[in-house]
């Protein structure tokens, strides 16, 4: 099940050396709706490689807006704590797998 990440438990979670990936999303966003259960697979998929979450930028405002995010879907891939990738807008579950695996 994907982490649900909050301005308090995001910066301490990237400084964990793993690859962390940030659906930042909100409820009344389709294309939302349409990657939450890519997220969550992946999520069960990748669990104790990957540390996959959402960001509600709705109840996250500053969160979304110190990482710039402007449409959503966005989905950012960090590695070592930098940001190292992105999607925006939705995609295939393909996308998001080859994003991951190519920084495991």
């Amino acid at each position: 099940m994907a982490k649900e990440f909050t301005e308090s438990n995001f910066e301490e979670l990237l400084q964990n050396n793993v690859v962390v990936v940030a659906d930042f999303w909100a409820e009344w966003c389709g294309p939302c709706r349409m990657i939450t259960p890519i997220v969550e697979e992946l999520a069960s998929a990748y669990e104790g490689k990957v540390l996959i979450g959402k960001v509600n930028v709705d109840e996250e405002g500053d969160l979304a807006t110190k990482y710039g995010i402007r449409n959503i879907p966005t989905v950012l891939f960090f590695k070592n704590g930098q940001i190292v990738d992105k999607q925006v807008g939705a995609a295939g579950k393909n996308v998001f797998e080859d994003k991951i695996n190519a920084l495991l």
